[in-house]
């Protein structure tokens, strides 16, 4: 087997136990909102503010549904429309202190149930998951990068 063989088993199989990890986890997540709610929320803490056609564009559903879906959003108090002081024809989704403390709130409750997890494991384990750290947080990185493209 090559080497190229060998490096494209080892990402299938990473990238299998990853995709299988993270639909575990959504579905332990409280279910208050949608799932593309809680991943717009997500996308303006990273980077707040957007407009609502990057934002549809990152979630991947049309500018209609993420106009309702903001709609919804700013109702409850977790995000706010403002005018773009460069540009008075763009309307700019801006993240709300309620909002910022809703995802921080369902982040620590992602962490606390893999805390939980992790606390079964074995101490070789829970060692090779700390030697994987940098690994995983550079692959969410590009990730990040891949799915949401610059940063306005």
């Amino acid at each position: 087997m090559s080497r190229q063989d060998t490096a494209r088993g080892a990402s299938a199989a990473i990238g299998a136990a990853l995709y299988g990890l993270a639909t575990r986890a959504a579905r332990r997540l409280p279910q208050d909102i949608s799932l593309t709610s809680a991943a717009t929320l997500a996308t303006l803490d990273r980077s707040s503010p957007r407009r609502i056609t990057d934002l549809a564009s990152v979630e991947g559903v049309t500018q209609p549904a993420m106009t309702a879906l903001v709609r919804v959003m700013e109702e409850s108090g977790l995000v706010e429309r403002r005018g773009d002081a460069s540009d008075k024809r763009v309307t700019l989704v801006y993240l709300t202190e309620t909002g910022a403390s809703y995802v921080r709130t369902r982040r620590q409750a992602g962490v606390h149930a893999f805390e939980r997890l992790i606390g079964e494991l074995t101490g070789d384990e829970v060692e090779a998951l700390m030697a994987a750290l940098p690994a995983l947080k550079h692959l969410a990185e590009l990730e990040s990068q891949d799915r949401e493209g610059p940063k306005r």
